[in-house]
């Protein structure tokens, strides 16, 4: 079993953080849906939604961060129908990342 293997080493590029963070997904056609973020880092976020998006669907992302909004072009990676979807952020404006960077490194567990 994988989970038995203890030095297993992390695949992700940037640390995540456990925050509900309001965010709005906004897909071409489609209402924007606004829901909270379970885990976030620099390049991602995965959201809890009954209603998962199909892996490969672009869309801009808007978080709202410390009464800022922070916004980036995202991309379904991961699907888990009726439990959640994996988001990675293809672009990212240097004020958003600074922004988003300095929420992760607050919040950031001791």
């Amino acid at each position: 079993m994988v989970d038995d293997v203890p030095d297993r080493p992390e695949r992700r590029r940037y640390p995540r953080i456990k925050a509900k963070v309001p965010v709005e997904l906004l897909c071409p056609g489609a209402a924007p849906m606004r829901m909270t973020t379970d885990e976030i880092s620099l390049c991602g976020c995965y959201v809890e939604t009954m209603f998962t998006m199909e892996v490969g669907t672009e869309l801009g992302v808007v978080l709202s961060v410390e009464e800022e909004n922070i916004r980036a072009k995202g991309v379904v990676v991961t699907k888990y129908p009726q439990v959640g979807n994996g988001i990675d952020f293809v672009e990212l404006g240097k004020d958003d990342s600074r922004k988003l960077s300095e929420f992760i490194s607050e919040h950031q567990p001791e």
